[in-house]
């Protein structure tokens, strides 16, 4: 695996990330009632963070993307 993930890309990961995950359970909106909803916001936190520490993301070389320099 080839890095494709840049710094500030990778702050945005965890940031985001992390948004998602811990978000469902700080606040009671209505939104997170529904099980697909937190479950899945919980996911894409999860792989945000994931793609960050490995500095890289598949869907970005699917696309000939890459966000770090060489």
């Amino acid at each position: 695996m080839t890095k494709n993930v840049g710094k500030i890309d990778r702050l945005l990961r965890i940031l985001l990330g992390a948004a998602l995950f811990l978000w469902p359970f700080v606040t009671d909106y209505a939104l997170w009632d529904s099980a697909i909803l937190k479950y899945g916001a919980m996911a894409v936190g999860i792989i945000l963070v994931a793609t960050s520490a490995m500095k890289f993301c598949p869907l970005y070389r699917l696309v000939g993307m890459s966000t770090c320099r060489r």
